[in-house]
């Protein structure tokens, strides 16, 4: 039976009236947005294509995509190496339900959109009122700098939407009582810390000040420790297990990402003006002119009576009161939101890589402010025009806006005459070679907007498939001609920085062990061109046997690693999906049945572990290698630098220490009293300073010895059939 009582019909129309502007803004958003992506053409380019590859890694890790299976915990962690994995982890399984092409994965992106909406509503709403939320939420929907990343497949969209949450939750359990300091805003506030830092490390620059400000008050109020403690320890538990697997290509991939990415496009220096100025000059694109102007003059009535107060007060004068001037008092959480504010942009441009995407964590934040200028406005309108007039300039005003944001995206879609190049090669040659695992090296522009080894990779693995691209620089050309099996290059103007380039396409027509099997029209009188390398054509020594002879080398010490290292990266570029690692752990374990001491093998498999970030498996075979050779250092100096990556300084202070020469080879002994220092003995502190020095001067002095040549392993039969379908010739 339906209930009449007039108490719940103003529950749901309360609950209507909540939820309906926000329901309709997302709606409408999506609507338009799902309209430009069906009109735009465009292939996605190097960083959205990344992006999608790493979903479709994670939807077919989780079982979800055609293509791949569950590889453990440990195996999901390492497809995240230089970036966390939880956005890839929601696009994957948004994949999985709308489909792997752009358009569709695209609807991740209204997910976060929707999250990033629901965060203004709830924080507007607490900061002042119903009507400041009506303001900011059509305001960030048609604010230029957020609308294009609404279509644009990166994680700034979604970067935004958490760091936006977790500002949010932080800032209603850092309240004071009874409003905040309870335990579940502790834990909401803890969950979407993680989460932001589990979508993007640099969502620290948005929240690492807030936080310690949240922090260092919370310690001081005895109820608030043991959630502050509690909290950390949640943020800790979510994030530490994928840190622990990745934290050294975190490292390295961040480091390249900023400051060399800073260096190579001549960003400004990080002190200068230009830098401090860098994003301020582009909020009024992303913000839109419109909007910035009513925020400007509704904040400056508000700010203007407490002006002319103050400067009557410093001219001894009484102050002057207009009871007709607006005087909002700000409410609390405002002081809050510009602490957020301020050291968002500061901290963002302490970065040395600039970019305008970089700042979008930003644009919700400063979104409120543009409703609280609005509101006084408004405001100030009514009483001067009446509340009608008032509402006629205002929505006026924003239908400008959107108008404005409207044109700005239309000039940007992106139309073609057909279909794109990458689409076309890619398409053709996962039909003639199925789902076997290819990688096709690609001698374009690497960099290429329409065509690069990201875009390629891209489509090369929808539905299951197993093709991957990749390019490597100008001197690897050698290894190309001798090893690849597929190869795309381009026909004609080139550009004149693209020498090396031009040089590999070359090297592949004049080369007589390939041959042409098909080409697509490019752009601007260019023509791509896809090459297979013939049947009966000679290779070069396959790297499966080259890599038994490496590993051996890592028992000479650093001049081995060194060797090795560099023959690893290429070599990884050529055979994307490392087969030959397959191919040298089968004859390893085949040799080692034989003969368990077999040092070649012994090697080879310590290697593979290390290669593949096993830590656990990496120890084992090195502690093999101890037991074989006893006299050797290097297996102990790798397997203690090992414990140490995998955050085990006492395991690995104990194996250096317990080695007969640890008190004879410098960098064992640095290496030993670096574990000490880490696992908390800063008595060792001085003795590290005496090693170190000991340790960098011994391994200058080997990597300037000239190596030897080395032989190839002895008994090392590895197999070496080509288990694909990439044998077989597609001309004729």
């Amino acid at each position: 039976m339906i209930s009449t009582h007039p108490g719940m019909g103003r529950g749901a129309l309360c609950r209507l009236r909540r939820w309906l502007p926000l329901l309709l803004i997302w709606l409408l958003a999506t609507v338009a947005d799902r309209a430009w992506l069906a009109a735009d053409q465009a292939v996605p380019a190097w960083d959205p294509a990344d992006y999608l590859n790493s979903a479709v890694d994670h939807g077919r890790a989780l079982g979800l995509l055609p293509g791949g299976e569950w590889p453990g915990w440990r195996g999901v962690l390492l497809l995240s190496p230089k970036i966390p994995p939880l956005a890839s982890l929601v696009h994957g399984t948004v994949m999985a339900v709308a489909g792997e092409l752009p358009d569709q994965a695209s609807w991740a992106l209204a997910i976060w959109h929707g999250l990033l909406l629901l965060a203004l509503d709830g924080w507007a709403r607490q900061l002042h009122s119903p009507r400041l939320a009506w303001l900011v939420l059509p305001l960030a929907a048609v604010t230029p700098g957020l609308v294009s990343l609404r279509v644009q497949f990166t994680l700034d969209l979604a970067l935004t939407a958490v760091t936006t949450a977790a500002l949010w939750r932080l800032w209603r359990w850092q309240r004071p009582a009874p409003h905040g300091g309870r335990w579940v805003q502790a834990l909401l506030a803890a969950l979407a810390l993680a989460a932001a830092l589990l979508v993007k490390q640099s969502a620290i620059l948005v929240l690492a000040a807030p936080t310690f400000w949240a922090v260092v008050t919370g310690v001081g109020q005895r109820r608030r420790r043991p959630q502050l403690l509690a909290g950390m320890a949640l943020v800790l538990a979510l994030i530490l297990p994928w840190l622990h697997q990745n934290w050294i290509t975190t490292i390295g991939g961040t480091h390249r990402a900023v400051v060399d990415s800073a260096r190579s496009e001549g960003d400004p220096p990080v002190f200068s003006l230009a830098s401090l100025l860098y994003y301020p000059r582009l909020w009024w694109q992303q913000l839109g002119v419109v909007p910035c102007i009513g925020a400007m003059l509704g904040l400056g009535l508000a700010l203007w009576p407490r002006l002319r107060t103050t400067w009557n007060r410093l001219r001894a004068k009484p102050p002057l009161h207009d009871a007709h001037s607006p005087q909002p008092s700000l409410p609390e959480g405002w002081g809050w939101l510009l602490g957020c504010t301020i050291s968002g942009w500061l901290l963002t441009t302490m970065s040395p890589n600039k970019d305008s995407r970089y700042i979008a964590p930003v644009l919700p934040l400063l979104s409120l402010w543009l409703g609280l200028g609005w509101l006084v406005l408004i405001s100030a309108l009514q009483r001067w025009l009446g509340s009608w007039r008032a509402w006629t300039a205002v929505t006026a005003s924003l239908l400008l806006a959107t108008g404005s944001t409207a044109v700005g995206r239309v000039t940007a879609i992106h139309r073609a005459s057909g279909e794109p190049p990458v689409v076309s090669l890619m398409t053709f040659l996962r039909q003639h070679t199925g789902h076997a695992s290819i990688t096709l090296v690609m001698a374009l522009e690497p960099d290429g907007a329409d065509l690069n080894e990201h875009t390629g990779t891209y489509y090369g693995r929808l539905n299951g498939g197993q093709l991957l691209a990749r390019s490597l620089g100008q001197a690897h050309h050698p290894l190309v001609l001798d090893q690849a099996e597929w190869v795309a290059v381009a026909r004609g103007d080139q550009g004149h920085h693209r020498e090396d380039t031009r040089q590999l396409s070359y090297g592949i027509r004049k080369d007589g062990r390939f041959q042409r099997v098909r080409q697509w029209p490019w752009s601007q009188g260019r023509f791509v061109e896809l090459w297979q390398r013939r049947p009966d054509a000679t290779r070069g020594q396959p790297f499966a046997r080259q890599f038994v002879a490496l590993a051996q080398g890592l028992g000479g010490g650093p001049q081995g690693l060194v060797r090795f290292m560099e023959q690893i990266g290429p070599q990884h570029q050529l055979d994307g999906h490392f087969l030959y690692q397959q191919q040298v752990e089968a004859w390893a374990n085949r040799r080692l049945a034989q003969d368990p001491q077999a040092t070649d093998a012994l090697w080879s498999m310590a290697a593979l572990a290390i290669l593949r970030q096993d830590a656990s498996t990496a120890d084992h075979w090195l502690a093999q290698l101890e037991a074989v050779l006893p006299h050797n250092s290097w297996p102990t100096t790798w397997r203690t630098a090992v414990l140490l990556v995998d955050w085990k300084p006492w395991a690995a202070q104990r194996r250096a220490e317990a080695h007969p020469r640890a008190l004879e080879e410098p960098l064992l002994k640095a290496v030993a009293d670096l574990a000490a220092v880490t696992g908390g003995d800063l008595t060792r502190l001085p003795a590290l300073g005496a090693s170190w020095p000991r340790a960098v001067e011994q391994v200058q002095g080997s990597l300037s010895v000239k190596p030897a040549k080395q032989a190839p392993a002895e008994g090392c039969p590895i197999p070496l059939g080509d288990h694909s379908a990439a044998g077989r010739s597609l001309v004729g």
